[in-house]
């Protein structure tokens, strides 16, 4: 099994596409992950950044830690991702051409989920009998302002301010395929020192669907798919016209190694953006796992 952790770093909130995050995972499992991603395109960490005829590249190097537990009976999780960038990019930011070359750290992920229906809390003996049918989880995602940030520049890999995403999500599985729909808003501070300027943005929701199939050997693939809208911003008192109303497809493979050790590969892309934001991402990521009497 592959524990799916938020990796994205442009707006991750809601432009991830995590398939099986509400699956459910025996107590006590601990799982490292390390990883890369390469996004291409009209994109910025902050997505509240309007760049046009943008030529962004953000390589981001990121390692995570998740601990699976119980809350109440349940089957819970709580996971930290801590990014690593390097960003070049152009484009017109507001009529006037922008370039930004730059490396640092990206802002860090806290996330804590729970699942309310359908995945009791079991140790790893108990979970060799458990048969997952209909799961319904919440999480609640915090991303700090701790990355790499220049107030006197429009693109940088970290936003300087806090975000909180919560999210519900489900999930119902036939045999060897699973269907899962999760719903999330992601609500932000404000940036009090954006280019001299104190800039708000509105909260940005999101939907987003997997249709996940399991082969031999614990090997899964999934088509994923996610729609979001909202985010307009005000800067300096004044509403921009960046009302995100945008849609991403994408795949994730999944493939054991060992019993400990597994990888996946992911790749999405834009198909519609009404602002900014339309970009390719591919990436990589390694899993070790240990713990719960395994």
């Amino acid at each position: 099994m592959v524990f799916t952790l938020t990796v994205l770093a442009a707006n991750a909130g809601a432009q991830a596409l995590e398939p099986r995050f509400y699956s459910n995972a025996p107590v006590g499992m601990n799982f490292a992950l390390g990883g890369y991603a390469l996004s291409s395109g009209g994109l910025s960490a902050d997505s509240s950044v309007n760049l046009t005829d943008a030529n962004v590249d953000l390589h981001l190097a990121f390692a995570a830690y998740a601990r699976s537990g119980s809350l109440f009976g349940k089957s819970a999780k709580f996971d930290v991702v801590v990014p690593y960038g390097y960003l070049y990019g152009s484009g017109f930011l507001d009529g006037t051409f922008a370039e930004r070359e730059v490396d640092g750290f990206a802002d860090p992920q806290f996330r804590l989920s729970v699942n309310l229906v359908g995945a009791p809390a079991l140790t790893l003996a108990e979970f060799k009998d458990y048969k997952q049918n209909f799961v319904m989880g919440t999480s609640l995602k915090v991303t700090a302002p701790m990355g790499q940030y220049d107030s006197n520049r429009a693109l940088n890999i970290g936003t300087h301010r806090w975000s909180v995403a919560p999210e519900i999500g489900m999930s119902k599985t036939f045999g060897s395929l699973v269907l899962e729909l999760a719903g999330a808003a992601t609500v932000y501070t404000d940036n009090n020192n954006f280019l001299g300027q104190k800039k708000e943005q509105d909260p940005l929701y999101s939907v987003q669907g997997h249709v996940v199939y399991t082969f031999k050997r614990g090997i899964w693939l999934a088509l994923d798919a996610t729609r979001y809208a909202g985010g307009r911003t005000t800067v300096g008192g004044v509403e921009k016209n960046d009302f995100q109303q945008n849609t991403r497809l994408g795949a994730t493979l999944a493939v054991p190694v060992s019993k400990q050790n597994s990888i996946k590969l992911y790749a999405s892309s834009g198909v519609s953006a009404r602002t900014g934001t339309n970009f390719d991402t591919y990436g990589a990521a390694w899993q070790y796992r240990w713990g719960g009497g395994l």
